[in-house]
């Protein structure tokens, strides 16, 4: 795993960018446009209930120039067990509580990563971004940097190109940052944060609920970094 994402970069590389339309994955964006890489952004209709985020998505890699913006369904909501798939089970509210919250989506990021691996393989090239981030994070098991370690490992022994020679890498570079510094990095590489959806449960128009934790970490981060919060929330 490295987390500097201008390792070996060549000119125009290709390299495939997990884009959820949230904060933290269109930072990671910037960082690997920044880096000169051809990015290829890759979402998944996953049957979340917050679906205006694949609207943000669609913004976010007009506005940083994605070579190339797939979303791809695959409806993990068939299977339950999250409640931002399955409407029987409510999203938290009260709080950021420890633990493995009800919000996490069982090996959605492993669904994810390995997705963009077939992607980036059929690229001709070897570059994988992920915005894990173990710092300001909800728990998840698969945003941490052993799960990241691992899955990269995985890579170079589940593919052509990797039993090759051509290694496969998995770049986390925000997955030791706070949330603020998150943001400082963005707003210096022109992010532009309106565009973004990160609340849990926004409504059609991407309108935030300020209550789900993800609302409260993303306005925590936002008045930790002393900027505006661009977030637009819904009436309550």
């Amino acid at each position: 795993m490295n987390h500097d994402p201008r390792c070996a970069a060549l000119p125009g590389a290709p390299a495939v960018v997990l884009l959820s339309g949230g904060q933290d994955s269109a930072t990671v964006l910037a960082m690997a446009r920044e880096a000169g890489y051809a990015c290829h952004a890759l979402s998944l209709d996953y049957g979340q209930r917050h679906r205006s985020e694949l609207d943000a998505a669609r913004r976010v890699a007009r506005a940083l120039g994605a070579v190339r913006h797939e979303i791809m369904q695959l409806d993990a909501g068939r299977f339950g067990g999250s409640s931002l798939t399955d409407t029987s089970i409510e999203v938290p509210t009260s709080g950021v509580a420890a633990g493995i919250p009800n919000t996490y989506v069982p090996a959605r990021n492993t669904l994810m990563l390995s997705l963009a691996l077939s992607w980036i393989e059929a690229l001709g090239g070897c570059d994988i971004f992920f915005g894990a981030n173990a710092v300001d994070y909800s728990g998840y098991p698969d945003c941490r940097p052993e799960y990241v370690e691992a899955f990269e490992h995985m890579a170079n022994l589940a593919t052509k190109a990797g039993v090759e020679g051509r290694r496969m890498r998995v770049h986390a570079p925000i997955i030791h940052l706070n949330k603020a510094q998150i943001i400082r990095e963005g707003l210096r590489l022109g992010v532009d944060y309106a565009l973004t959806v990160s609340c849990y449960q926004a409504d059609e128009q991407g309108c935030a609920c300020a209550q789900c934790p993800a609302c409260r970490i993303r306005a925590a981060g936002f008045a930790a970094a002393g900027v505006p919060d661009p977030t637009r929330y819904r009436d309550h």
